[in-house]
Protein backbone atom coordinates (compact mmCIF):
# COMPACT_ATOMS: atom_id res chain seq x y z
CA UNK A 1 0.00 0.00 0.00
CA UNK A 2 1.15 3.64 -0.90
CA UNK A 3 2.91 5.14 1.92
CA UNK A 4 1.70 8.66 1.36
CA UNK A 5 -2.26 7.44 1.12
CA UNK A 6 -1.54 5.91 4.14
CA UNK A 7 0.00 9.34 5.94
CA UNK A 8 -2.68 11.30 4.22
CA UNK A 9 -5.33 8.82 5.12
CA UNK A 10 -3.23 9.43 8.93
CA UNK A 11 -3.49 13.29 8.76
CA UNK A 12 -7.49 13.91 7.71
CA UNK A 13 -8.52 11.52 10.16
CA UNK A 14 -6.40 13.28 12.92
CA UNK A 15 -7.77 16.84 11.66
CA UNK A 16 -11.24 15.77 11.19
CA UNK A 17 -11.36 14.26 14.47
CA UNK A 18 -13.31 11.15 12.44
CA UNK A 19 -12.70 8.50 9.91
CA UNK A 20 -16.41 8.87 8.48
CA UNK A 21 -15.47 12.95 7.93
CA UNK A 22 -12.06 12.23 6.46
CA UNK A 23 -13.57 9.26 4.50
CA UNK A 24 -15.51 11.77 2.66
CA UNK A 25 -12.91 14.02 2.19
CA UNK A 26 -10.84 11.85 0.23
CA UNK A 27 -13.30 9.86 -1.93
CA UNK A 28 -13.38 6.59 -0.18
CA UNK A 29 -15.06 4.93 2.04
CA UNK A 30 -14.59 4.86 6.12
CA UNK A 31 -13.61 1.42 6.29
CA UNK A 32 -10.78 1.77 3.05
CA UNK A 33 -9.40 4.54 5.27
CA UNK A 34 -9.49 2.54 8.57
CA UNK A 35 -7.51 -0.38 6.57
CA UNK A 36 -4.77 2.31 5.81
CA UNK A 37 -4.46 3.87 9.07
CA UNK A 38 -4.60 -0.38 10.35
CA UNK A 39 -1.50 -0.90 7.89
CA UNK A 40 0.22 2.41 8.93
CA UNK A 41 0.22 1.88 12.15
CA UNK A 42 1.72 -2.20 11.42
CA UNK A 43 4.24 -0.78 9.68
CA UNK A 44 5.82 1.32 12.11
CA UNK A 45 4.93 -1.24 15.19
CA UNK A 46 2.69 1.67 17.28
CA UNK A 47 -0.62 2.79 17.87
CA UNK A 48 -1.36 6.35 16.68
CA UNK A 49 -4.69 6.74 17.74
CA UNK A 50 -7.57 5.53 19.72
CA UNK A 51 -10.47 4.81 17.60
CA UNK A 52 -14.22 4.10 18.14
CA UNK A 53 -17.42 4.31 16.06
CA UNK A 54 -17.79 8.37 16.49
CA UNK A 55 -14.11 9.70 18.02
CA UNK A 56 -10.77 9.23 17.45
CA UNK A 57 -8.10 10.53 19.75
CA UNK A 58 -4.18 10.49 19.23
CA UNK A 59 -1.89 8.70 21.24
CA UNK A 60 1.33 10.51 22.75
CA UNK A 61 3.21 9.28 19.87
CA UNK A 62 0.66 10.03 17.51
CA UNK A 63 0.73 13.59 18.38
CA UNK A 64 4.45 13.70 17.22
CA UNK A 65 4.32 11.59 14.47
CA UNK A 66 1.16 14.02 13.16
CA UNK A 67 2.99 17.06 13.30
CA UNK A 68 5.66 15.54 11.05
CA UNK A 69 3.39 13.97 8.78
CA UNK A 70 1.57 17.59 8.24
CA UNK A 71 5.26 19.27 7.53
CA UNK A 72 6.15 16.58 4.89
CA UNK A 73 2.72 17.28 3.38
CA UNK A 74 3.05 20.52 3.41
CA UNK A 75 6.16 20.38 1.65
CA UNK A 76 5.18 17.83 -0.86
CA UNK A 77 1.99 20.25 -1.09
CA UNK A 78 4.54 23.34 -1.93
CA UNK A 79 6.92 21.53 -4.14
CA UNK A 80 4.14 19.90 -6.65
CA UNK A 81 2.60 23.93 -6.68
CA UNK A 82 5.99 25.51 -7.51
CA UNK A 83 6.36 22.42 -10.05
CA UNK A 84 2.74 23.52 -11.61
CA UNK A 85 3.98 27.08 -12.06
CA UNK A 86 7.29 26.34 -13.73
CA UNK A 87 9.52 27.77 -11.08
CA UNK A 88 10.20 30.77 -12.77
CA UNK A 89 6.02 31.24 -14.61
CA UNK A 90 3.22 33.35 -12.48
CA UNK A 91 -0.13 31.58 -13.13
CA UNK A 92 -3.68 32.14 -11.48
CA UNK A 93 -6.11 35.23 -11.00
CA UNK A 94 -4.56 37.79 -8.07
CA UNK A 95 -6.60 39.91 -6.33
CA UNK A 96 -5.58 43.24 -4.92
CA UNK A 97 -6.60 45.98 -2.58
CA UNK A 98 -5.06 49.30 -2.55
CA UNK A 99 -5.94 52.63 -1.34
CA UNK A 100 -8.04 54.71 -3.79
CA UNK A 101 -6.02 57.71 -4.63
CA UNK A 102 -3.09 55.63 -4.19
CA UNK A 103 -4.27 52.71 -6.70
CA UNK A 104 -5.65 54.59 -9.19
CA UNK A 105 -1.94 56.63 -9.36
CA UNK A 106 0.44 54.23 -8.71
CA UNK A 107 -0.59 50.39 -8.78
CA UNK A 108 -3.29 50.38 -11.49
CA UNK A 109 -1.22 51.62 -14.23
CA UNK A 110 1.43 49.30 -13.63
CA UNK A 111 -0.41 46.08 -14.24
CA UNK A 112 -0.13 46.32 -18.34
CA UNK A 113 3.82 46.14 -17.90
CA UNK A 114 3.58 43.39 -15.23
CA UNK A 115 1.09 41.66 -17.21
CA UNK A 116 3.16 42.00 -20.57
CA UNK A 117 5.89 40.02 -18.83
CA UNK A 118 3.69 37.58 -16.97
CA UNK A 119 0.72 36.77 -19.51
CA UNK A 120 -0.54 33.58 -17.50
CA UNK A 121 -1.59 35.79 -15.05
CA UNK A 122 -5.08 38.33 -14.44
CA UNK A 123 -5.19 40.55 -12.02
CA UNK A 124 -8.57 42.08 -10.16
CA UNK A 125 -8.17 45.39 -8.35
CA UNK A 126 -10.23 46.75 -5.31
CA UNK A 127 -9.17 50.36 -5.32
CA UNK A 128 -10.91 51.80 -1.82
CA UNK A 129 -9.75 53.90 1.48
CA UNK A 130 -11.60 51.09 3.42
CA UNK A 131 -9.09 48.80 5.14
CA UNK A 132 -10.57 44.97 3.68
CA UNK A 133 -9.70 41.24 5.94
CA UNK A 134 -7.62 39.70 3.35
CA UNK A 135 -8.26 36.32 4.18
CA UNK A 136 -12.17 36.40 4.87
CA UNK A 137 -12.69 38.42 1.62
CA UNK A 138 -9.93 36.28 -0.38
CA UNK A 139 -7.46 38.96 -1.78
CA UNK A 140 -3.97 37.53 -2.27
CA UNK A 141 -2.29 41.06 -1.64
CA UNK A 142 -3.19 44.48 -0.47
CA UNK A 143 -1.25 47.91 -0.92
CA UNK A 144 -0.95 49.92 2.69
CA UNK A 145 0.38 53.11 3.39
CA UNK A 146 1.42 53.14 7.29
CA UNK A 147 -0.54 51.48 10.45
CA UNK A 148 -0.42 48.98 12.15
CA UNK A 149 -0.32 45.42 10.58
CA UNK A 150 -1.76 42.68 11.84
CA UNK A 151 0.70 39.75 13.10
CA UNK A 152 -1.32 37.59 11.16
CA UNK A 153 0.04 39.46 8.58
CA UNK A 154 3.59 39.93 6.19
CA UNK A 155 4.48 43.22 5.50
CA UNK A 156 7.48 44.28 2.89
CA UNK A 157 8.30 47.42 2.34
CA UNK A 158 7.92 49.27 -0.98
CA UNK A 159 8.94 53.05 -0.51
CA UNK A 160 9.60 55.14 2.68
CA UNK A 161 7.21 57.42 3.23
CA UNK A 162 5.90 59.68 5.54
CA UNK A 163 3.43 62.35 6.83
CA UNK A 164 3.99 66.26 6.64
CA UNK A 165 1.66 69.49 6.70
CA UNK A 166 1.67 71.20 3.62
CA UNK A 167 0.23 74.39 2.06
CA UNK A 168 0.14 76.73 -1.07
CA UNK A 169 2.83 79.46 -0.90
CA UNK A 170 -0.61 82.24 -1.34
CA UNK A 171 -2.68 80.63 2.02
CA UNK A 172 0.89 80.87 3.90
CA UNK A 173 1.45 84.14 2.53
CA UNK A 174 -2.44 85.33 3.48
CA UNK A 175 -2.57 83.27 7.08
CA UNK A 176 1.06 82.86 8.54
CA UNK A 177 3.24 79.62 8.85
CA UNK A 178 2.35 77.32 12.15
CA UNK A 179 5.78 77.18 13.69
CA UNK A 180 4.66 74.88 16.41
CA UNK A 181 1.90 72.24 16.58
CA UNK A 182 -0.48 74.83 18.83
CA UNK A 183 -0.52 76.96 16.05
CA UNK A 184 -2.55 74.74 13.81
CA UNK A 185 -5.54 75.81 16.27
CA UNK A 186 -5.39 79.20 14.29
CA UNK A 187 -5.47 77.61 11.00
CA UNK A 188 -7.98 76.46 8.72
CA UNK A 189 -7.11 72.44 8.03
CA UNK A 190 -8.39 70.32 5.41
CA UNK A 191 -9.50 66.99 7.12
CA UNK A 192 -10.14 63.27 5.47
CA UNK A 193 -13.14 62.46 7.64
CA UNK A 194 -13.76 58.82 6.29
CA UNK A 195 -14.46 56.14 9.21
CA UNK A 196 -11.04 56.20 11.45
CA UNK A 197 -9.76 58.87 9.33
CA UNK A 198 -8.21 62.44 10.31
CA UNK A 199 -11.14 63.63 12.49
CA UNK A 200 -9.26 61.93 15.43
CA UNK A 201 -6.14 64.22 14.80
CA UNK A 202 -3.17 64.93 12.97
CA UNK A 203 -0.61 62.99 14.53
CA UNK A 204 3.27 64.40 14.85
CA UNK A 205 6.40 63.28 16.37
CA UNK A 206 7.29 65.58 19.40
CA UNK A 207 10.07 64.60 21.85
CA UNK A 208 10.59 61.63 20.88
CA UNK A 209 6.47 60.78 21.49
CA UNK A 210 3.78 60.30 18.89
CA UNK A 211 1.38 63.00 20.25
CA UNK A 212 -2.46 63.81 18.49
CA UNK A 213 -3.73 67.21 17.34
CA UNK A 214 -6.82 67.50 16.63
CA UNK A 215 -7.51 70.17 14.16
CA UNK A 216 -10.46 72.45 12.85
CA UNK A 217 -11.49 73.63 9.58
CA UNK A 218 -14.32 74.21 7.35
CA UNK A 219 -13.55 72.19 4.91
CA UNK A 220 -13.22 67.71 5.05
CA UNK A 221 -14.16 65.27 2.94
CA UNK A 222 -13.54 61.13 2.25
CA UNK A 223 -11.26 61.30 -1.05
CA UNK A 224 -8.03 62.61 -0.77
CA UNK A 225 -7.45 63.36 -3.88
CA UNK A 226 -10.01 66.55 -3.74
CA UNK A 227 -7.99 67.32 -0.38
CA UNK A 228 -4.92 67.43 -2.59
CA UNK A 229 -6.77 70.07 -5.33
CA UNK A 230 -8.04 72.27 -2.13
CA UNK A 231 -5.06 72.68 -0.94
CA UNK A 232 -3.42 73.73 -3.97
CA UNK A 233 -5.94 76.08 -4.61
CA UNK A 234 -5.35 77.34 -1.16
CA UNK A 235 -8.02 77.07 0.79
CA UNK A 236 -5.90 75.38 4.22
CA UNK A 237 -3.68 73.09 5.42
CA UNK A 238 -3.35 69.34 4.50
CA UNK A 239 -1.61 66.26 6.41
CA UNK A 240 -0.76 64.58 3.29
CA UNK A 241 1.67 61.66 2.39
CA UNK A 242 5.21 62.53 0.79
CA UNK A 243 4.28 60.04 -2.24
CA UNK A 244 1.65 62.30 -3.16
CA UNK A 245 3.12 65.66 -2.84
CA UNK A 246 6.18 65.31 -4.23
CA UNK A 247 6.08 66.85 -7.77
CA UNK A 248 4.44 70.08 -5.93
CA UNK A 249 6.86 70.54 -3.47
CA UNK A 250 9.70 69.98 -6.23
CA UNK A 251 7.48 72.73 -8.56
CA UNK A 252 7.26 74.94 -5.37
CA UNK A 253 3.61 74.72 -5.45
CA UNK A 254 3.13 73.35 -2.36
CA UNK A 255 5.20 73.99 0.99
CA UNK A 256 5.51 72.12 4.24
CA UNK A 257 5.44 73.37 7.39
CA UNK A 258 6.35 71.97 10.84
CA UNK A 259 9.47 69.45 9.10
CA UNK A 260 10.52 68.86 12.93
CA UNK A 261 7.08 67.35 13.78
CA UNK A 262 6.74 65.39 11.14
CA UNK A 263 5.58 61.62 11.33
CA UNK A 264 8.35 59.33 9.98
CA UNK A 265 7.70 55.64 9.40
CA UNK A 266 4.40 56.20 7.35
CA UNK A 267 5.69 53.67 4.50
CA UNK A 268 4.31 52.31 1.60
CA UNK A 269 3.49 48.40 2.54
CA UNK A 270 2.61 45.08 0.33
CA UNK A 271 0.82 43.41 2.48
CA UNK A 272 -0.31 39.42 2.45
CA UNK A 273 -1.14 36.77 4.52
CA UNK A 274 1.32 34.28 6.49
CA UNK A 275 1.85 31.63 4.24
CA UNK A 276 4.54 28.62 3.79
CA UNK A 277 4.18 29.21 0.27
CA UNK A 278 3.66 32.62 -1.58
CA UNK A 279 2.37 32.01 -5.07
CA UNK A 280 4.87 33.53 -7.95
CA UNK A 281 2.51 35.97 -9.03
CA UNK A 282 2.19 37.28 -5.68
CA UNK A 283 6.04 37.93 -5.39
CA UNK A 284 6.54 38.99 -8.62
CA UNK A 285 4.00 41.62 -8.52
CA UNK A 286 5.51 42.58 -5.27
CA UNK A 287 9.00 43.12 -6.67
CA UNK A 288 7.29 45.04 -10.15
CA UNK A 289 5.92 47.58 -7.77
CA UNK A 290 8.88 47.85 -5.42
CA UNK A 291 11.19 48.25 -8.89
CA UNK A 292 9.36 50.93 -10.07
CA UNK A 293 9.23 52.93 -7.08
CA UNK A 294 12.51 52.86 -6.66
CA UNK A 295 13.23 54.34 -10.08
CA UNK A 296 15.25 57.72 -9.99
CA UNK A 297 12.72 60.58 -10.25
CA UNK A 298 9.70 58.68 -10.07
CA UNK A 299 7.94 59.96 -7.51
CA UNK A 300 8.42 63.71 -8.77
CA UNK A 301 7.45 62.82 -12.28
CA UNK A 302 3.13 64.06 -12.85
CA UNK A 303 0.80 60.71 -12.58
Amino acid sequence: MDKIKQIEAFVNAAEKGSLAKAALGQGVTPVMLGRRIDALERRLGIKLMHRTTRHLTLTERGTVFFDQCKKILDELDQAEKMIGEGLNKATGHLIVSAPAAFGRKHVAPHAPAFLAANPDVKISFNLSDQVVDLVREGYDLSIRIGGTIDPSLVAVNLYSNHRVVCAAPDYLQKHGVPKNLKDLSQHNCLTFNLQGGQQRGWHFRESNKTVIIRTTGNLDCNDGELLHRWCLEGYGLAWRSTWEIQSELASGKLVTVLDDYALPNYDIMAVYPQQRYLPLKTRLFIDHLKTTYMQTDYWTQPH
